[in-house]
Formats: structure tokens, C-alpha cells, sequence
């Protein structure tokens, strides 16, 4: 099975306070013998030696391991097979047949049970289990003792083998023992010629069919275990063997174009995002902006790192306004600036300083703590960093806020909260929701003047409720409810003029 997957983010956050060294993260070095593998084929075709010591290195076993005590090593039981291969008396001396007799042997001597995620070589040869890749690589190495032309062959989900023998190409599906020229129906004879049945292996659809060279072929073993790993969420697993596989798969004189070998380093790079992630999922912003100063550095990409370091930026700025932090928010986008764009900043320079001046805005508790307020929101309206109409609804809400605390202050003055108001709109210009609130203030200051007015009537001082009546008609001669005051008044025939 050949799998690929990439992941996409998903945020949250941690506290400022978690340290990661970059010691504790995946190793970004590839391990020296990816690079002298690729050098290998450069100088001429692979041996079945190599293909040998390559596929164990990308299962991740040692060559000259055993698979337990008492064994040969892996490299050994290899060698010793190709022998046994070689000096069979009934190998066939024709191409096509010899072709047929080593998938026939491979999985006599080797293969075991399929099993579909099974993609190492080692674990071949320690019992068995084999997927599509496995047991192509292994026919390529025994292909090549032998002396046959083999090749890789890959679609989307699948990988086989193609032999070029007696001037054809023919398909071998390496997971089948029947699998020789799948296709075409395989008889079986008796010791006397008599025939006794026959097998089918029925050909695949091999629209999508892509050749691949050894090393490539090879280097499945990699990407699949990666694959493994990641649907596994082992991400940081998975790191080590991606930067492996591109520096192995580097060097390559005669790559093909596919979506798994056209650009190593650019999956390589989905490897160490998938990784970045896992850190922001599991609430380790802080990690996954250092692993991504590390990682960038080595392996570039502007485009693909700069969304990365912006999406777990934004993302951790937000949780931190989520509990009002909008001071630790500051620091933190200050603390990582050099990381982001400038475009990038900018739009978390905006974000954060819409936060500020909103935790600002509404821990106002006293009238004289508007000016400074109004003073930051002009400021950060001029530079650009609060859009005019966000600028103007905090505004509004810190004048309102203010005229509020100005006219509950002792004694009640509804005029120095309308004072406030009209000052305000002189200084910013007309507004509907401040011209509202003039109105509402000035109804209020009317409804106070009827309840004194009543409270005096009420004790018969008549002489302090005609002054208070008359005080609150020459402010609001045509308040409906001062006029039915007045009404009241006349008809007692207690007031005066």
C-alpha cells in the first residue's frame, strides 16, 4: 500500500511560560548513509548488495542485526537465499521463465501472510508478513542476483514490479505467487505432462501506472512507514525518516515526475508542518513557533512556514484575549515579531491593539480616565491599526461610559452628562447614538424635576414646588408632563405666576 497523508491545523494554545529546548526536537540532520546511498547510484546501477543494505537502512533495521539470537543477520539470511537462487538446479536459463521461478521462490523461501501496512523488509524475514512494497523490493534484489532487468512500478495505492525479459516488459504482482504476467492463465502438469489445474491472477487496472527506478522503489519503504506513523499522530516519529528520505532520494539522475517523488523536499516539508501542528494541537504554541524558527531555517519555504507561524500566532494571541490578557498578548507578539511578515504583523499589530483599547475601554470606572482613552483610540485610528468604523463604535462607547459616570456622580446632574455629550459631538461630529442619548439625558433631567416638584407638593411646601415647577418649564417649556404640573398647580390656586 502506498499511502500519503497530511494533516491539516487545528489550534489551541499553552502558557507563555513552557520551554522547549531545541534539543527535544525531532533530529533535522539525515543520517549520513541517506546521502552516500544516493552517491552509490550515480556511479553506476545498483547491485543487489546494495538494494540489500538500502531497503534494511529504510526499514529502520541494522544489516548486520540478527532477527533473534542464534540467527544470521538480516543481511546474511539475504545473501544466503540469493545463493541458494543462484545454485538451484532448476533455475530456468530463459529470462521470462527465471522471471516467474524467483517470484515462485521468493515466496516459498519468505513470504508468509499479506498484511497491508506491512512495508519493512526486516519484518520479511523475521516472519513473513509482506504488503505490495515489501516483497516488490525483495524480487528486485533477487531479480538482480539473478540477472534480470527489473523495474519499480507504482500507481496511486499500489506498487509492483515490471521484468523486461526475452524483449518484453512484463508485470509481476509481487503479493500473488500466481502473480507472474497477471493476465494470462498459468497451467500445471503432472510428472507425466498430464494437466492438473491452473491459476488466474487477474490484471489490475494499471491506468495511472508510473516506472520508477530502484532507489525509488526503495524509498516506498520510507514513505509508507511515515505514512504509518502520521495516521498514528506519531508526528515527531516521523520527521527523522522524511528528512532521511529526501536526502536519499536527492541525488536522483533519472527521477520521475509523480506526486510522491517530484519535489522530496516540499513533502519533506509537510512532514515537519504536520509536526508544527501537533505541537499547537496539543497546546504548545510556544514549541511550535520554535520548531518552525529551527525548521525554516534549514528547510525553507516562506509562503507555506509564514501561514504556519501566523495561524499558531493568531491563534495563541486569541486565547489570550479570551482571559483578558491583552498586556501578555502585546508581549507575546513583540517576543515573536521577527518570525512574522511585516503584512503579518501588521494584521496581528491590528488585532492586538483592537484587543487593548477594548479591555480598555471596558475597565472604564472613571469619568476622568476617558481622555486617555479617546487620546489611544485617535492615535491608533491615524496609524492605521484600528479600522475608522471599529474606532468609532469603542468611541462612542467610552463617551456614553463616561457621560453615564459623569451623571451619576452625587447629586445626580444630568447637564454635566449632556455637557459631555455635546462636547463630544463638537469633537467628533454629529453621531445618532450620542444626539439619542442627549435626549434620553435631557427626559431624565425632566422626570427629576417632576419628582421633586411632586415630592414638595406632596408636603404642602408649595413655595419650593412652584420654584422647582417653574425652574423645569424654563428648561423644557414644552415637557408634557411639567405642563400637567402646571395644570395641577392652577387648578389648587396655590402658585403663583
Amino acid at each position: 500500500m502506498v499511502a500519503l497523508l497530511l494533516f491539516l491545523l487545528t489550534l489551541q494554545t499553552t502558557p507563555l511560560s513552557a520551554q522547549s529546548p531545541a534539543s527535544a526536537f525531532p533530529n533535522l540532520e539525515p543520517d549520513p548513509k541517506a546521502a552516500e546511498f544516493a552517491r552509490r547510484g550515480q556511479t553506476g546501477p545498483y547491485t543487489w548488495q546494495d538494494l540489500t543494505e538500502i531497503s534494511l537502512w529504510a526499514s529502520g533495521a541494522d544489516a548486520d542485526a540478527s532477527p533473534a539470537r542464534g540467527q544470521p543477520s538480516y543481511r546474511a539470511l539475504i545473501a544466503a537465499a540469493v545463493e541458494e537462487l543462484k545454485n538451484a538446479a532448476d533455475l530456468p536459463r530463459n529470462e521470462r521463465e527465471r522471471g516467474e521461478y524467483v517470484l515462485t521462490f521468493m515466496h516459498k523461501k519468505f513470504l508468509k501472510s499479506y498484511s497491508a501496512l506491512q512495508t519493512r523488509i526486516d519484518t520479511i524475514l523475521s516472519n513473513g508478513r509482506y504488503n505490495c512494497v515489501s516483497s516488490a523490493v525483495l524480487y528486485l534484489i533477487l531479480a538482480d542476483a539473478v540477472d534480470l532487468e527489473a523495474k519499480g512500478v507504482m500507481t496511486r495505492d499500489h506498487a509492483f514490479i515490471s521484468v523486461h525479459a526475452d524483449g518484453e516488459a512484463i508485470d509481476v504482482e509481487t503479493t500473488n505467487p500466481y502473480g507472474f504476467d497477471p493476465g494470462n492463465r498459468r497451467e500445471f502438469h503432472d510428472d507425466f505432462g498430464k494437466l492438473t489445474g491452473f491459476a488466474y491472477v487477474p490484471a489490475r487496472n494499471y491506468r495511472d501506472r508510473t516506472t520508477i527506478n530502484a532507489l525509488e522503489l526503495v524509498s516506498l519503504i520510507l514513505h509508507n512507514r511515515i505514512a504509518d506513523l502520521e495516521s498514528r499522530k506519531r508526528f515527531a516519529e516521523a520527521v527523522p525518516l522524511a528528512v532521511n528520505r529526501t536526502s536519499l532520494l536527492a541525488g536522483r539522475l533519472d527521477g520521475i515526475s509523480s506526486s510522491i517523488f517530484e519535489d522530496p523536499e516540499k513533502d519533506l516539508i509537510d512532514r515537519l508542518l504536520n509536526y508544527g501542528v501537533s505541537l499547537i494541537n496539543g497546546g504548545k504554541e510556544d514549541e511550535g513557533l520554535r520548531w518552525a524558527a529551527l525548521a525554516s531555517a534549514k528547510y525553507p519555504d516562506p509562503v507555506r512556514w509564514q501561514e504556519f507561524i501566523y495561524s499558531a500566532a493568531n491563534n495563541r494571541i486569541v486565547k489570550l484575549f479570551r482571559g483578558n490578557h491583552s498586556s501578555e498578548a502585546r508581549a507575546f507578539l513583540t517576543a515573536n515579531a521577527n518570525l512574522l511578515s511585516p503584512e503579518n504583523f501588521k494584521l496581528l499589530d491590528i488585532m492586538t491593539t483592537d484587543a487593548e483599547l477594548t479591555e480598555m475601554s471596558n475597565r472604564i470606572s472613571r469619568a476622568d480616565q476617558a481622555e486617555d482613552i479617546l487620546a489611544a483610540l485617535d492615535r491608533a485610528e491615524a496609524e492605521k491599526l484600528l479600522p475608522a468604523g471599529r474606532a468609532k463604535e469603542l468611541r462612542n462607547f467610552v463617551i456614553l461610559k463616561t457621560a453615564s459616570l459623569l451623571s451619576a456622580a452625587p447629586g445626580r446632574d444630568w447637564l454635566v452628562g449632556i455637557a459631555w455629550l455635546e462636547s463630544s459631538i463638537t469633537r467628533y461630529g454629529p453621531d445618532p447614538r450620542l444626539e439619542q442619548e442627549i435626549r434620553t439625558f435631557k427626559s431624565n433631567r425632566a422626570v427629576d424635576f417632576h419628582n421633586r416638584f411632586a415630592a414638595a407638593f406632596n408636603k404642602k411646601n408649595y413655595d419650593e414646588a412652584t420654584q422647582i415647577l417653574r425652574e423645569g418649564l424654563a428648561e423644557f417649556p414644552d415637557n408634557r408632563q411639567l405642563q400637567n404640573d402646571r395644570n395641577t398647580v392652577e387648578k389648587a390656586g396655590i402658585g403663583g405666576n
